[in-house]
């Protein structure tokens, strides 16, 4: 015990640095020193892979090691072959549980030998060492968000990586055979800007005594650093382990980072729901353990006779307030676990198929691989990996990739190739009805290890459950011909939006997103706040701006963005605007703004750095007479009439018309009283959305939870639109051909209802479609528009964020040539491809059982239930009672 403590402290807590090579010295060694591998570690001769003019490879790989006792831990390093900054964003482990118990991976600037490979217990490094990496039970690769990465190199990273593979029952190794297990690292020097890291809970003295039925291991930490946003975790134990599962503690409320079983494949599984740790946040751990069927007391330790409690948490932070890795091997809030969430101490059943064995408990080896060629299995209890659709065919077959093209679609080659693929997936999972002698003899070209016959079965069964139908769906967002009417196009649950991955403008980062427009080109223009934020010292009792002495936003406020690439095309609005809010544009192109600070709107000239076109209100002055604001918050312009619409405001509850020269014409709402808000009543009418041809205003009512709209022409209320989800905020709207998208609110402490977007169709209201971001997540998304075609983007006032949005209907067909069958291969825009759950589940005899039971990372479908107890970015003044202001 003392051993492995002193490991510990040598592995985490010593802080010496040491020096390091120029670049073109470690590009020179790796090419004139190459590692005497095996022939059986083909692959690994070659460690730095140029992969692009800025990204590369990094193949890290044991040297064909064999090692002679079980328990062995085996150390190996490979320098950083860059001395500039790096960031490492993808990781592939290339090992199996027959012979590795697990591997983990270490930055450091000095490793503790410059061996080939040594015994880890000389030690891991002579500095400290960051974990970047765990690998252990046949997991599948860990996928770092887009935006993230481990920083490594320059003054701050780490110049070496430390590569430790535990080889526990080394009965795997009787033939003498080399292993040359490892990992492989994409790297790339573009800056990252959201760095991850790595949080590791660890007991280091929990005891399980012999027999004893359920034992807890409680681990807690109070959390000092700058925010860290959550986005993966995996636990660690060994046999006796049944479920381990983390926690933020706020307040007394327990928020679930992650809960697994041990026994499971140890990967890093996405966060259900995005969870962020604060300054004054406790982060607390629980392994049940149980001691049945041990003999004598079970410790903590690194052999496969004790036991470990161990909790991953993978998060990423803002570069500038980065830090790398961090630990937590105390329980200094015992007494919090008396109301830790009942599910904690409920181990998660695992089926014995589903089981992953230990390779270094012996005396059940045999009888485990016999019991599993025995019991066939049920696809609910399978173990699901991530992947898309054309990797998932690759591992089915067990083939090359021999023929990918992209074609037009075709829909009896769809209908043919979909038979092709069923028949040779039903082909592979009549596998698991085999008997046992047929088993062994399909087998005996795989070494005649019939734990293979199983692995070959899961391959069809590690399936990704959010990828989607391959429906042929076309929708049609066609305006009305001239002379039809007022016809409003139907839309019904077959729409659905989801985040364009590939889109860099998620990562622009500007400062406060107040609004977001599509002008008639289509590009995107946001309008933001530069270094200005709007917060509690903004106003006074009078609603008058407090902080003028800051001068106008010196930098440009107005941005126009592609709408495909992100790129910059045009910028202004500098030394003009204190706090920025509301954007429209018109169908001339001008762009009509709000500024709630000034208590004006103003009509700009996109192509002139000239005054205003025309200035509404005046300037640093609230009221509510006709010829002032009070923080307007929007602007509507009819695009037949001229006719302009403001939303005014946080301290005025009205709706005013005034017609295209900027003369007052009328105004209507007023402000709502009690529980039950009546039409025409507003709590801060945030946002406008224009229907021209239905004549229709619709405003969301914020503060209520609500869309109201009103006829153009009387001002007469028409319908509310409200839903539960909507939760107690309608934050912004956006009307294209039939369709109303909408973003609600943060809820508050003890809502439920998640942050999120909504589209719907505008005839009965009925929510078709929820979205919700992949990457990053909605804090408070302060505007959205939305284009003919479909997509949608969001602006977020806390994040400083812009997301874009697709229609999952636009698809690209790839026609893969497997095994000497032709698939179809759908992908939509933005879309993660097939959901084979509803696939097979069209077909006679296939159960879709197991295939929704996990959500890979990106499903649209994760919940946000922070408390909202944040403090927010903007407020009114006075503060509301009930609400923040944005």
């Amino acid at each position: 015990m003392a051993g492995f403590r002193s490991l510990l402290v040598l592995l985490v807590f010593q802080s010496s640095c040491l020096g390091f090579r120029s670049p073109l010295s470690v590009f020179k060694r790796f090419k004139e020193t190459s590692r005497s591998f095996s022939n059986e570690c083909l692959g690994t001769t070659r460690p730095v892979i140029p992969i692009d003019s800025s990204d590369f490879a990094l193949d890290i790989r044991m040297p064909g090691v064999t090692p002679k006792q079980s328990d062995t831990y085996f150390c190996m390093s490979m320098r950083l072959p860059v001395d500039e900054e790096a960031f490492v964003i993808d990781f592939k482990p290339s090992a199996s549980m027959d012979t590795v118990h697990h591997m983990l991976l270490f930055g450091c600037n000095m490793p503790a030998s410059t061996g080939n490979y040594w015994f880890c217990d000389e030690g891991t490094c002579t500095d400290k060492a960051n974990i970047l990496y765990a690998w252990a039970r046949n997991a599948p690769p860990t996928r770092l968000p887009k935006g993230v990465g481990f920083r490594v190199g320059g003054e701050t990273g780490s110049k070496y990586f430390v590569l430790q593979v535990h080889y526990g029952d080394i009965s795997a190794f009787r033939d003498n055979h080399k292993d040359c297990s490892g990992v492989s690292l994409h790297l790339t020097r573009l800056p990252q800007p959201l760095i991850a890291g790595m949080y590791l809970m660890m007991s280091v003295d929990t005891v399980i005594p012999a027999g004893e039925k359920v034992v807890n291991s409680d681990i807690s930490c109070h959390y000092k650093k700058y925010p860290m946003h959550v986005f993966a975790y995996r636990v660690h134990t060994h046999h006796l382990g049944k479920v381990v599962s983390g926690y933020r503690v706020r307040n007394g409320q327990w928020t679930l980072i992650g809960r697994q079983s041990p026994q499971l494949p140890q990967a890093f599984y996405p966060v259900e729901h995005p969870v962020d740790v604060s300054f004054g946040d406790i982060l607390a751990a629980r392994c049940v353990f149980t001691g049945e069927g041990r003999t004598e007391a079970t410790h903590i330790g690194g052999t496969s006779s004790d036991e470990m409690c161990n909790l991953y948490i993978m998060y990423y932070m803002e570069a500038k307030h980065a830090v790398s890795f961090m630990t937590c091997t105390q329980n200094v809030a015992p007494d919090i676990f008396r109301t830790i969430p009942p599910e904690a101490n409920i181990p998660i059943p695992v089926k014995s198929d589903m089981v992953m064995m230990h390779g270094h408990h012996k005396e059940t080896e045999n009888k485990d691989k016999a019991s599993i060629l025995q019991q066939p299995k049920r696809e609910e209890e399978e173990v699901l990996e991530q992947g898309d659709f054309y990797s998932l065919l690759s591992k089915l077959l067990g083939e090359r990739e021999d023929v990918v093209h992209v074609h037009k679609y075709n829909p009896t080659e769809k209908a043919e190739s979909e038979s092709d693929l069923v028949a040779e997936i039903a082909n592979v999972v009549q596998k698991k009805d085999l008997s046992p002698s047929d088993a062994r003899e399909s087998t005996e070209h795989e070494r005649g290890n019939a734990i293979l016959v199983r692995d070959r079965i899961h391959k069809f069964h590690r399936l990704v459950s959010t990828l989607r139908p391959a429906d042929s769906r076309v929708l049609s967002l066609q305006q009305p011909l001239p002379g039809e009417g007022t016809w409003e196009p139907e839309h019904t649950g077959d729409f659905h939006v989801e985040e364009a991955l590939d889109w860099p403008g998620v990562y622009l980062l500007p400062g406060q997103v107040s609004g977001v427009a599509l002008d008639p080109k289509n590009n995107l223009v946001i309008f933001h706040r530069g270094d200005h934020v709007w917060d509690g010292n903004s106003f006074d009792s009078k609603f008058v701006y407090q902080q003028r002495g800051l001068g106008p936003i010196e930098e440009d406020t107005i941005l126009v963005i592609d709408p495909n690439s992100a790129a910059v095309l045009q910028s202004s609005g500098k030394n003009l605007f204190y706090l920025p809010h509301g954007l429209s544009i018109d169908k001339e192109g001008n762009y009509w703004v709000t500024d709630v600070a000034l208590h004006q709107v103003f009509k700009l000239d996109p192509d002139s750095k000239e005054a205003p076109l025309l200035i509404l209100g005046r300037s640093m002055q609230p009221g509510s007479d006709h010829n002032h604001f009070c923080q307007p918050t929007d602007v509507a312009v009819d695009p037949d009439t001229g006719t302009i619409y403001v939303s005014d405001g946080y301290c005025n509850s009205r709706i005013v018309q005034f017609s295209p020269s900027g003369k007052y014409i009328t105004q209507w709402g007023e402000e709502s009283t009690g529980d039950s808000p009546k039409p025409g009543q507003f709590s801060v009418p945030h946002s406008l959305a224009l229907v021209p041809h239905l004549g229709q205003l619709c405003v969301a009512d914020r503060e209520n939870g609500r869309i109201q709209c009103f006829k153009t022409d009387t001002k007469e209320f028409v319908r509310e639109i409200k839903h539960a989800s909507f939760g107690r905020n309608v934050f912004a709207i956006s009307y294209v051909s039939g369709l109303l998208f909408a973003v609600n609110g943060k809820p508050y402490f003890e809502d439920q209802e998640p942050v999120q977007g909504f589209v719907m169709n505008f005839s009965s209201g009925e929510i078709i479609d929820i979205f919700k971001p992949v990457r990053k997540h909605f804090d408070m998304p302060h505007d959205i528009t939305a284009s003919e075609d479909g997509t949608v983007f969001v602006g977020d006032a806390h994040t400083n964020t812009i997301w874009k949005f697709t229609l999952t209907e636009k698809m690209e067909h790839r026609s893969v040539k497997k095994a000497g069958i032709e698939v179809q291969e759908i992908k939509g825009k933005g879309s993660g491809g097939l959901n084979l759950g509803n696939f097979f589940a069209s077909r006679k005899g296939y159960s879709r059982k197991g295939f929704d039971r996990l959500s890979t990372e990106g499903s649209d479908q994760e919940k946000d239930e922070d408390d909202g107890s944040e403090s927010e970015e903007e407020y009114s003044a006075p503060l509301p009672t009930t609400a923040p202001s944005s």
